[in-house]
C-alpha cells in the first residue's frame, strides 16, 4: 500500500485563533509507531534537520492524560471546564519546547515517543494543527528487536497482540485526518532508499531539504550515547559504513521462533496484507 501524505495544505504556522496564547508558532510533529520500529532513527534523522529540534521522549502527554482523563470526577471540583485544562497542559509543555527551540537555536518540535501512539485523540485535542509521522516496521522484525532487547516473554506479547494494536491504532487515527496531517512510511523504505523517502517526508512537513539528515551522525544530539554505541556495533557486524545501515531488514523472518512465527501469522496477517508485506 503506498503511504499516505503530501504537501500540507495551509500556512505552516498555527492560525491565531487556536494559539494566540502560545509561545510556539509552528506546527508540531510527533512521530508515531510500534516501539522497536526504529522511531529513534527517525528522531535523530528529523533533529538534524537545521529547523527542527527533536528530543529524548519525555512521556509528558502520557502522563497527563492519565490525570485529565482517569481522574477527571477530582479535577472538575476545581470548576474549570476541560478545555481549560487542556490549554494550560498546552501552555506548560509548549513552553519548554520554546526554552528548547531557543537553546538550539531551531524554530519547529518534534516529539518522539512510540507510547503516544495510544493516546492519538488526546494529542490531536490539545495540538489540532499537529502533524504526524507513523513509522511502520515488518512485525518479524519488530518482534526479534523485542527478544533481544527484553527477552521472550516481551517478543510474545508483542506477536500476540502489541504490533497490531500500535499499527492499526496509528493508521485508524492518520486515515480520519484531513490531507496533510498524517504521513505514513515504512522502516525498510527509510533505510533502503534514505533520500527519497526523506525528501517525500519533508515535502511533507513542508520543510527544505537538507542534506545533514542524511548524515545525522554528525551531528550533535541529546541523550544519544547508548544508542551511537549500538549502532555503530551494528554496522561493524555487517559490514556496513553508512549511518542508516540495511542489515536488519529480514533478520525476524530468517531468525524467529516457530511458535512467534505461528503468532504473527495467526494475529497479523490481515494487517501485513494491507501493508504490503509477505504473509
Amino acid at each position: 500500500m503506498v503511504p499516505r501524505g503530501g504537501a500540507p495544505s495551509g500556512p505552516r504556522a498555527y492560525p491565531s485563533a487556536v494559539d494566540a496564547t502560545s509561545p510556539v508558532r509552528e506546527r508540531p510533529i510527533f512521530i508515531i509507531g510500534c516501539p522497536r520500529s526504529g522511531t529513534t532513527l527517525l528522531r535523530l534523522v528529523l533533529d538534524s534537520h537545521p529547523r527542527i529540534s527533536c528530543g529524548e521522549e519525555t512521556h509528558f502527554l502520557r502522563e497527563l492524560r492519565s490525570i485529565v482523563e482517569g481522574h477527571w470526577p477530582l479535577l472538575e471540583t476545581y470548576g474549570l471546564p476541560r478545555e481549560d485544562w487542556l490549554r494550560r497542559i498546552r501552555g506548560l509543555y509548549e513552553g519548554f519546547q520554546a526554552d528548547y527551540l531557543a537553546r538550539r537555536g531551531k524554530q519547529r518540535w518534534a516529539e518522539k515517543d512510540p507510547t503516544y501512539t495510544l493516546l492519538l485523540p488526546f494529542i490531536d485535542e490539545l495540538f489540532p494543527h499537529a502533524q504526524y509521522v507513523h513509522l511502520v516496521r515488518d512485525p518479524y522484525d519488530v518482534v526479534a528487536s523485542f527478544r533481544e532487547r527484553w527477552g521472550y516473554r516481551a517478543a510474545l506479547r508483542v506477536a500476540r497482540t502489541e504490533w497490531v494494536r500500535y499499527v492499526g491504532a496509528g493508521r485508524r487515527f492518520g486515515q480520519a485526518l484531513p490531507a496533510g496531517r498524517y504521513h505514513e512510511l515504512h522502516y525498510e523504505q527509510l533505510v533502503e532508499a534514505p533520500e527519497r523517502t526523506l525528501r517525500t517526508l519533508l515535502r511533507f512537513l513542508d520543510e527544505p531539504w537538507d542534506d545533514a539528515v542524511l548524515r545525522f551522525d554528525e551531528a550533535e544530539h541529546d541523550a544519544t550515547e547508548r544508542y551511537a554505541r549500538f549502532t555503530a556495533g551494528r554496522r561493524e557486524t555487517a559490514g556496513e559504513s553508512t549511518a542508516i545501515y540495511r542489515s536488519r531488514v529480514g533478520a525476524g523472518r530468517r531468525d524467529s521462533d516457530p511458535l512467534l512465527r505461528a503468532l504473527l501469522r495467526v494475529r497479523a496477517r490481515p494487517l501485513l496484507r494491507e501493508l504490503g508485506y509477505p504473509t
